[in-house]
C-alpha cells in the first residue's frame, strides 16, 4: 500500500514483502480525514487521484507518485520505506504466492528455479527489484529515509520519531510462513538470485549473509 498523509506530511512508500502491513498499522493510528492510503489486499483502498487509483495496486513507485504531486509537496513531505535483504525477501515473496501449492513445498528450489525463467513472473509487482519502486526518473532514490525490515522496529521508532509521533510496538502482520532463508538456495539458485538482484544488494549493501 501507499500512505499519504496531509496531516502529518509524509508519504510512506510500502515495498512488498518488507514488514509493510505492520508499519501500516502503526502509522493509520495517526492519519485524519485528509489523508489517504491506497491498498487492496485487506479491502479496497483507492487514492483520489485517477492516475494512481488507475494502477490497481498498494506498491506505487516514487516515479509514479512524483507526476501527480506538486513540487512543493514533495519536497517538503518526509518519504520513506523499507527495504529487505533480496535474497530473504525474494524466498517471502515466493512463499506467499505458494500457500498451500504442494509442488512448491515439496521442491522450492526447482520450483524457483523454473519462475526465474519466466519474465511474466520477473515483472510481477510483488517480484521485481525493490529499486523500480524507489528510485526517481534520474536513478537515483528519491526518499528522505531507508528503514531496514532486519531491524524494522528499530526502523519504524526512527520514522515516528522523525514525524514527531510516539513509538509504538509493532505486531506481526501476513507473514509467510517460511524456515531460515538460506536453507532454500544451492549454489546455482544463489547466482540467479543475485544476479536478477544485482542493483537492490548493490545500492541497499546486501549480500547473502547479510540477516541484521
Amino acid at each position: 500500500m501507499l500512505i499519504l498523509s496531509h496531516s502529518k506530511k509524509f508519504i510512506f512508500f510500502a515495498v512488498p514483502r518488507t514488514g509493510t502491513h505492520s508499519a501500516r498499522e502503526v502509522l493509520r493510528a495517526h492519519l485524519e480525514a485528509d489523508d489517504w492510503e491506497q491498498q487492496v489486499l485487506n479491502g479496497r483502498q483507492l487514492a483520489p487521484i485517477d492516475a494512481i487509483a488507475k494502477i490497481g495496486h498498494g506498491h506505487i513507485s516514487v516515479t509514479e507518485i512524483r507526476q501527480v504531486l506538486t513540487t512543493d509537496l514533495w519536497e517538503t513531505y518526509y518519504k520513506f520505506a523499507i527495504v529487505r535483504n533480496p535474497f530473504d525477501r525474494f524466498i517471502s515473496v515466493c512463499s506467499f504466492l505458494n500457500r498451500g501449492n504442494d509442488e512448491f513445498r515439496s521442491n522450492p528450489i526447482g520450483w524457483m528455479k523454473a519462475a526465474l525463467r519466466r519474465p511474466k513472473f520477473k515483472n510481477r509487482v510483488l517480484v521485481r527489484p525493490q529499486l523500480h519502486q524507489l528510485v526517481d526518473a534520474n536513478n537515483k532514490l528519491g526518499l528522505d529515509y531507508i528503514g531496514r525490515y532486519e531491524d524494522l522496529q528499530k526502523s519504524i521508532d526512527s520514522i515516528m520519531s522523525n514525524l514527531g509521533l510516539p513509538i509504538t510496538h509493532l505486531n506481526k502482520r501476513n507473514s509467510s510462513a517460511h524456515a531460515d532463508y538460506r536453507n532454500y538456495y544451492d549454489e546455482e539458485l544463489q547466482e540467479i538470485v543475485a544476479s536478477y538482484y544485482k542493483g537492490d544488494l548493490e545500492l541497499f549493501g546486501y549480500d547473502f549473509q547479510t540477516i541484521s
